[in-house]
């Protein structure tokens, strides 16, 4: 795979990634967490705003990571 295609693929499964999380984490935070007090509300929104991070961070690793040469 070259890296080009390497960057289009992290980049498409990247987008994918993150409209499938931001659904359910707005899903969860409408239905479980919209009943609960504010620093609940508060806490949940923070935890799932940053939560998203590391598995994004392991895509673009994946995808800047140096390609092995073909022996």
């Amino acid at each position: 795979m070259t890296s080009a295609t390497r960057r289009f693929v992290g980049s498409a499964v990247l987008v994918i990634f993150l409209l499938i999380y931001v659904f359910f984490a707005t899903a969860v935070g409408d239905v479980v967490v919209a009943s609960k007090s504010g620093w609940v509300q508060f806490a949940y929104f923070v935890v799932a705003g940053l939560a998203w991070v590391p598995p994004a961070a392991m895509i673009v690793r994946w995808m800047y990571r140096p390609i092995a040469p073909k022996a």
